[in-house]
Formats: structure tokens, C-alpha cells, sequence
């Protein structure tokens, strides 16, 4: 974080530092928001009043809990549990939640602020917020994952309903997951109350296209991207990071659009394959036998323990693994190796310096709040679809998600024409979000 805010942001940028101590995920996330922001300041000062940054910056609601629960082996376990509900002025609170060790407050603020400005840029009447826990599901049996399960939505159930706060999956938290959660959730309330999470099997109140959608949207983003440009995916070589839903589906719809996947990754290491990923092979591995890539068969793929899977030369790079996976030494390296076009799959894996990288070399660049917001804006359908008692078939589901992002890009380009930075994905993205929140907050009144 070291290019400089605006002198008008920059006081209210230390506040909030100052406000959240040692929240490093959460101030690199406001820091990226408040740099975008400069603009207003000087065109429409109304937007930069501290009254409504501050308002903006705090959530409404962070609740923390425990979340005791019992292994195969009768021992009991503790892990931490989270829900913050940072911001309602568009609708209920709307995000996912993510088990995985690394979770902790400062992580989930910073998903939540986030998602206030990408639930925004839908277009759809949803506000934000984010939750989990620093469980790890990795490893454990059917019956453990239930009971933690049950025990998490014990608790978080009376914070949340369709028409308060709407959890979906994030990391680690998928349809076997949100089964047993929502399950609990019945069982509690003695409601089939179908709205209340979204990201649902299909046969129980859930959308077509949501298991596909994030990692879909990312890729229709990115082709509008391209399309800007005169070009498509025909031809192009990809390099997708991570090998979860997000990363898989991208990969699908790349494979779709005429471009080729050469590279993914998991947490022991990247599969490099120059003829292009075998999809059923990665999809067998990653959603039924839930092994690592280094199980992989095929004559052409190598598994890479050492270095990074952003050495792989590319012309289009999708960062789908988490925050912070992709810094400026590895930007400089794509940078070098002629990468064209980065859209974030993930929540911030691009660091602020690796950002300023591709910027600075002509990168195209799609940052995380518009190029991933698919996932977000297909749980809204899915809410349509529970509010209705209606079902759509998996194309009029995906038609409207590819519209969904359009709209987003044409918001993101149009709003940084506006305010003087042209191609500027990342101030559109921000002004364009900010902008709506910060009027539905004023017309509401000091709330």
C-alpha cells in the first residue's frame, strides 16, 4: 500500500487503521476502495463526507461465537465462529460462508466490505456481509463435518432469515455443507424456509448455474473484456490458480469460448499440461474422489511442487485459490512472460503492488467485486426463484447470469469514463459500487 490516497481520504483511511488494529486483510480491502474514491473528492465532495465513509466502513452487526462440537472419537473440539453483517442499505445481508483455518476477523470484514460493493454492482437488491469459521474440513469424515455443521447453525440461526441475512458456500463450504446446515436450520425453526441460504441442491430449493456460476461470470467478464478490445478467447492459452468450484467452472466455460487451459493449482503444488487440462479428469479428482492434483494421468502434464504456477506463460491469467495469492513479483513475471489480461476469480488475490503492475504494463485488468460477482448475483436469482416456488432450466439461468455481467462491465467502463480514468477497471468497479450505497445510506437517514 504505498502509492498515495487523496489528501481528502487519506485522514479517514488512518481512522479506520486506527479503529481496527492489526486487521491487515481489512485495511488493504478499504485502502484499495478509499484510492479509487480520489475523484469523488474533487467532483462530487457530497459522496467523500466522512458522515458517510465512516458509516461505510463499520459494519452494522459483527457477531463471534463458539462452536462446540464432537469428533468420531468422542473428543470435543472448539473452533471459532462469524457472521458479519456489514451492510444492509440495498437489500438483506447477502455473502458466503468459509471454513478454512485462516479465517479470522480481520479476513471476514474484509470479504464483507467487499461484498457490500460487488452485491451492489449486480444490480440486485442485496446489501453484504460474510461469515465462517476457522474449521477445517479437509480430512474429516461425513459425520464430523455434520455435527460441526449443526452445531455452527445452532447458533447462527437466529441472526439470519430470507429477508435479514442470506448465507451461501464460500471456501470450504459447498452442497454437502450447506445440506447439513440447512437441515439444522429447519429442524430449529420448523420452517422450510428455502430462502434463507443460497448455493442449495437443486432437488431442494436450489438454482441451475449456481455451482458453475463464480467461475462462469469470471470468464464472462473477462470476454467482455476482450471483446472491448476486438479480441475473444479464441486461441488464448489460460493459467486458472486454485482447483476449487471457482477455478473448475472457469476452466469449463474457458474451454467453451475456444481458449485453453494450461495450468491450475492446489495447496501442494500447480499441473502444467500444454495440450490443455482434461476437465472430467480434474473434476473426478476435485469434486468425488477429493484428492490432490498430483494424481493427475496424462502423458503431456507435469506436477510442479516448487516456484509458482504464475511462472507459466499465459495470455490470459484467472486468479481463482484466495486473498493474496498473487504478488508483484509474480505480476512482473507475467507481465514479462506477455500476459494480456487478469481478471480475479478469487476475493483480492492480487496484492495492491502486483495491481499497480499490471496497470503499469498495459495489463487489462478485472478486479474481484466486478469480475467474480456471478456467483453472488446467481444466489440473488436463486432467492427469485425460492420467493416464486419457481424453478428455471439451467439456460434461462445462465442467460441471465451473462447479462448480469455485462450490465456489470458496461457499469465499471462507463462510471470510469466518467470520472476521467478510461479502462480503469478497478475505479469504475469501486466509484460505481460506492457511489450506489452512499444513496441509498443518505436516503435512508442516520441508521
Amino acid at each position: 500500500m504505498n502509492e498515495a490516497l487523496h489528501p481528502a481520504m487519506q485522514p479517514h483511511f488512518d481512522t479506520v487503521v486506527a479503529r481496527n488494529p492489526g486487521e491487515s486483510e481489512f485495511h488493504q480491502a478499504v485502502y484499495e476502495v478509499m484510492l479509487s474514491l480520489g475523484p469523488i473528492a474533487g467532483q462530487r465532495p457530497q459522496y467523500a463526507q466522512w458522515s458517510i465513509l465512516k458509516r461505510i466502513c463499520e459494519p452494522e452487526r459483527q457477531i463471534i461465537f463458539r462452536v462446540p462440537w464432537v469428533t468420531d472419537k468422542g473428543e470435543v473440539e472448539i473452533n471459532r465462529g462469524f457472521r458479519v453483517e456489514f451492510n444492509s442499505a440495498l437489500g438483506p445481508y447477502k455473502g458466503g460462508l468459509r471454513f478454512h483455518p485462516s479465517v479470522n476477523l480481520s479476513i471476514i470484514k474484509f470479504l464483507g466490505f467487499e461484498q457490500v460493493f460487488k452485491n451492489s454492482l449486480t444490480g440486485m437488491p442485496i446489501g453484504g456481509g460474510k461469515g465462517g469459521s476457522d474449521f477445517d474440513p479437509k480430512g474429516r469424515s461425513d459425520a464430523e463435518i455434520m455435527r460441526f455443521c449443526q452445531s455452527f447453525m445452532t447458533e447462527l440461526y437466529r441472526h439470519i432469515g430470507q429477508y435479514t441475512d442470506v448465507p451461501a458456500g464460500d471456501i470450504g463450504v459447498g452442497g454437502r455443507e450447506l445440506g447439513y446446515l440447512f437441515g439444522q436450520y429447519k429442524r430449529i425453526t420448523n420452517r422450510y424456509e428455502s430462502g434463507v441460504l443460497t448455493g442449495k441442491g437443486t432437488s431442494w430449493g436450489g438454482s441451475r448455474v449456481r455451482k458453475e456460476a463464480t467461475g462462469y461470470g469470471t470468464v464472462f467478464f473477462a470476454q467482455e473484456m476482450l471483446k472491448r478490445q476486438g479480441e475473444s478467447f479464441d486461441g488464448k492459452r489460460v493459467v486458472v490458480s486454485g482447483s476449487g468450484n471457482v477455478a473448475l467452472y472457469a476452466i469449463e466455460k474457458v474451454h467453451q469460448l475456444g481458449g485453453t487451459v494450461i495450468a491450475c493449482s492446489d495447496s501442494n503444488g500447480y499441473l502444467v499440461d500444454q495440450n490443455g487440462l482434461d476437465l472430467e479428469q480434474l473434476k473426478d479428482l476435485k469434486e468425488v474422489r477429493r484428492e490432490r492434483l498430483s494424481a493427475y494421468r496424462a502423458d503431456t502434464a507435469h506436477h510442479v511442487t516448487e516456484g509458482s504456477i504464475w511462472d507459466v506463460e499465459c495470455d490470459v491469467a484467472l486468479p481463482c485459490a484466495t486473498q493474496n495469492e498473487l504478488n508483484e513479483t509474480h505480476a512482473k513475471t507475467l507481465v514479462s512472460n506477455g500476459v494480456r489480461l487478469v481478471a480475479e476469480g478469487a476475493n483480492m488475490p492480487c496484492t495492491p503492488d502486483a495491481i499497480k503492475v499490471f496497470q503499469a504494463g498495459d495489463v487489462l485488468f478485472g478486479p474481484g467485486k466486478a469480475s467474480n460477482a456471478g456467483g453472488v448475483a446467481t444466489s440473488a436469482l436463486e432467492m427469485q426463484q425460492n420467493a416464486s416456488r419457481d424453478s428455471w432450466s439451467f439456460d434461462v439461468t445462465e442467460e441471465r447470469l451473462q447479462q448480469i455481467m455485462r450490465d456489470i462491465h458496461t457499469r465499471c467502463v462507463t462510471t470510469a469514463e466518467e470520472f476521467g480514468d478510461p479502462g480503469n477497471y478497478v475505479a469504475g468497479a469501486n466509484l460505481a459500487g460506492y457511489m450506489k450505497v452512499a444513496d441509498a445510506m443518505v436516503a435512508l437517514g442516520v441508521i
